[in-house]
């Protein structure tokens, strides 16, 4: 290598802004050498096979934005040292076996959103001044061995506070904490002057992407210095190694910065991603290009169709596909949840660290008149109810020939996994999480039903019990709700095949062939008699029963009696009059609401 391309490489590693290492097999342990990227801003390390400890050197990064350690086998403690981290926004440190105290050190992070600790050995209590960081959303404690008082100020994070699998947690005011007793009020800081044992670690949730070694065998994990000094060399090796080939790519696409890239390397804009995907070729990836259609369909071309207001709310949503391809690592198989004949939807972790379900929708499946579509996707835009699915993005690509609906993943999955359970299946719904579930849905469907300032009245049309959702505290959600604004006719008919032949279809439809929010009200009924069944087919003992309320023709056996007959009666009749031959005389979704809310499950 000549010193002109030796310089040049330097200089590409010393203003290098991002370095993507995620989803391979690296494994030793983190070069210090990596602190000298002063200008990094993104450091993505996560799912891998790196141990050791987390260099204190890291809180030198002082640029650092994205921290992502997460799902390898770190061991040791957090550096305090990453206190120093000012410009720090996400750290993700969950799934690994790191020990010793929270440093109260990182409640100096004054832009820190997003803290995840989860499943570790962590101990000792949650530092106040942590508590206290100015703009954190989500601080994620789960599967930890921590005690002590839980500081008062982490209320303001509602749900994205997680806390559970802490046996020693206590504190006024939180769900499913125990209130404190005098010794833990007299000294809430109070740490355990050992960590605990290394048994009992919990499960780790490592995604099915992981390509981890979690147990150790002869082959690869020895007590020996001389072993675990080799893992260290092999580890800054491969670092060293993907420099030199990042600075000499980096050199190549400076003199031909159109040359078309075979290998699944990509250097631009000082960003560097390493994945395990082959023969992929990417586009520009600029963010300015989110939305882009063969044949010159773009709707997005100008805002025209927006004032300036309605304008900047609408980019906001925009992905561009290089982000997309990197969280879902390029589409792979093992991240596909589910297909149908229209969409397929991939699950992935966005920058931030959030995990969130792409919905592909392919061209041809999407209105082909512009106005039409770009209408279609402002509705979904504008959908925002604690009982909807919520929407984070979309991108188009021209290159593709698909839509992608970027979605808040939504863990636990739908109701129909929750029917037909044998008796004594520990999935069996409890009575209260019934009732919460017919009152969330019915709540979503009439804030569809609804007219807002920025939000016209919609019908779902296509609510299922495979629409139905559930978070991790098994709120439930409605899922693709104005869908059908973005879709072509004949999609939307073939989706109906599946509700009529499943019974959540209106009768009237048949004569009619419209849709209206009676309709939507009719599926609704369907649902309460799944959910009071438990059964996906709701029969007409179920019907008959529910109407005469005889409790043992339509409440799920495998309750064993654990129900309350007025909340049970009551849903029946809802029930019975939302499923009403005549859309006249069912109710709407306002009025359901209304009654549902005049009673309350015992808990």
């Amino acid at each position: 290598m000549g010193l002109a391309m030796f310089l040049f490489t330097v200089f590409v590693f010393m203003n290098l802004k991002g370095l993507y290492l995620h989803y391979n097999s690296l494994y030793g342990e983190i070069p210090k050498e990596l602190a000298n990227l002063t200008e990094l801003s993104d450091l993505y390390l996560n799912v891998n096979n790196l141990s050791g400890e987390i260099p204190p050197e890291v809180g030198k990064m002082e640029n650092l934005q994205v921290l992502q350690l997460c799902y390898n086998q770190f061991t040791g403690s957090i550096p305090t040292h990453i206190g120093s981290l000012k410009k720090l926004t996400v750290l993700s440190l969950q799934s690994n076996q790191l020990t010793g105290a929270i440093p109260a050190s990182l409640g100096d992070l004054g832009m820190l959103m997003r803290l995840d600790l989860s499943f570790n050995h962590f101990f000792g209590s949650i530092p106040t001044k942590l508590a206290d960081a100015p703009v954190l959303e989500v601080l994620d404690v789960r599967n930890n061995s921590l005690s002590g008082n839980v500081p008062l100020a982490l209320k303001r994070l509602n749900e994205g506070f997680l806390y559970g699998n802490n046996l020693g947690l206590c504190g006024a005011g939180f769900r499913h904490l125990n209130a404190c007793n005098v010794s833990d009020r007299l000294n809430p800081s109070r740490p355990e002057p050992f960590g605990p044992g290394s048994t009992g670690l919990p499960t780790r949730e490592i995604p099915e992407t992981a390509n981890l070694r979690l147990a150790c065998n002869h082959t690869h994990c020895s007590s020996s210095s001389k072993s675990h000094q080799a893992s260290v060399v092999v580890g800054t090796i491969i670092l060293t190694i993907a420099f030199i080939v990042i600075g000499i790519l980096t050199f190549t696409q400076y003199r031909r910065r159109k040359q078309r890239l075979g290998s699944s390397l990509e250097v631009s804009d000082n960003h560097v991603s390493i994945d395990q995907a082959k023969g992929v070729y990417r586009k520009n990836g600029s963010p300015l290009i989110s939305l882009e259609y063969s044949n010159g369909w773009d709707p997005l071309a100008d805002g025209r169709s927006f004032s300036g207001n309605e304008q900047d709310v609408f980019q906001s949503f925009r992905f561009n596909l290089d982000e997309v391809e990197t969280a879902t690592q390029y589409f792979s198989e093992v991240n596909l949840l589910g297909k149908s004949n229209f969409s397929a939807t991939y699950r992935g972790i966005l920058r931030d660290g959030s995990v969130v379900a792409f919905k592909s929708i392919s061209k041809t499946s999407c209105k082909s008149e512009e106005t039409e579509f770009l209408k279609g996707l402002n509705i979904l835009t504008s959908l925002r109810h604690e009982n909807l699915v919520r929407l984070r993005g979309f991108c188009c690509s021209r290159g593709r020939g698909e839509c992608f609906l970027i979605y808040d993943y939504v863990p636990n999955g739908n109701l129909l996994q929750y029917l037909d359970l044998k008796d004594g299946d520990g999935h069996v719904l409890e009575w209260s999480t019934r009732v919460s579930i017919v009152k969330g849905i019915a709540k979503g469907i009439a804030y569809l039903h609804g007219h807002k300032v920025n939000k016209p009245a919609l019908v779902h049309q296509n609510i299922t019990a495979e629409k139905v959702l559930f978070d991790q505290r098994y709120n439930p959600l409605l899922a693709d709700s104005g869908l059908q604004n973005l879709l072509t006719n004949d999609v939307v008919f073939s989706a109906l095949k599946v509700s009529a032949a499943m019974g959540y279809l209106a009768p009237e439809y048949a004569t009619t062939g419209r849709f209206t929010d009676k309709s939507d009200v009719y599926a609704f009924g369907v649902i309460v008699f799944q959910v009071l069944s438990g059964k996906r087919k709701v029969s007409d003992l179920v019907r008959l029963g529910a109407e005469v309320c005889r409790f043992q023709d339509y409440i799920d056996s495998c309750l064993h009696g654990k129900f309350f007959e007025y909340e049970a009666a009551k849903l029946a009749r809802i029930a019975w009059l939302c499923t009403h031959e005549s859309p006249i005389e069912r109710p709407s979704m306002e009025a359901v609401v209304q009654e549902l809310g005049n009673f309350s499950s015992c808990l």
